[in-house]
């Protein structure tokens, strides 16, 4: 819980009585390798701070996985639109790894928001970051060729390579295996 408290003290200045209050509505999880954190259609009220471990984020499209972003640890997640909206999932969150995950529902995130202004400001704050990032993934996507995609993953995410199944990371570069390989080997002859 310790890293938990430390990120929400990251976003804006709280005193300790504004972070204990916040952090007594965290619900730690333990999720095994292959586990399902959200599955599609389920109603998503919850947001999630990955302590450890690694989760996929995807949605399936006549039966192929489409991976939109690898959760790794130190960050706030979950499927955004729907917990905005309000709305069921139509994605899926899933243990890549041994995770362990801590949640606060949205009505005791609403209940800290009412508690304290500067908790209301760090909780605005990480949101924005989750949309940030969402922003930026879909704004390379659509601005970067497939080697791109690649050379920009290795190097600001290379532990991915070593944690995350091939196959899912072909499918987060919107590429398949083949086309993955294909990139791979072009770049290691040159």
């Amino acid at each position: 819980m310790q890293n938990l408290k430390r990120k929400i003290a990251s976003y804006h200045k709280l005193t300790e009585q504004e972070l204990n209050f916040a952090l007594q509505f965290y619900e730690k999880i333990e999720l095994k390798k292959g586990e399902f954190l959200l599955t599609e259609g389920n109603w998503v009220n919850k947001f999630y701070y990955l302590d450890q471990g690694c989760i996929c984020f995807y949605s399936l499209k006549d039966g192929i996985k489409k991976v939109m972003e690898f959760h790794t640890e130190d960050s706030f997640f979950t499927d955004l639109y729907a917990y905005l909206e309000e709305a069921p999932s139509n994605c899926y969150l899933k243990a890549i790894e041994p995770c362990t995950v801590y949640a606060v529902s949205k009505k005791n995130v609403e209940k800290s928001f009412d508690y304290s202004h500067q908790l209301e400001r760090s909780g605005r704050l990480s949101m924005q970051e989750a949309f940030l990032k969402i922003y930026r993934r879909i704004s390379h996507f659509n601005n970067l060729s497939n080697e791109e995609r690649y050379l920009k993953l290795l190097k600001k995410r290379p532990d991915l390579f070593q944690r995350v199944p091939q196959y899912l990371i072909a499918s987060y570069l919107g590429l398949t295996p083949v086309g993955l390989s294909k990139i791979r080997k072009r770049l290691s002859l040159s």
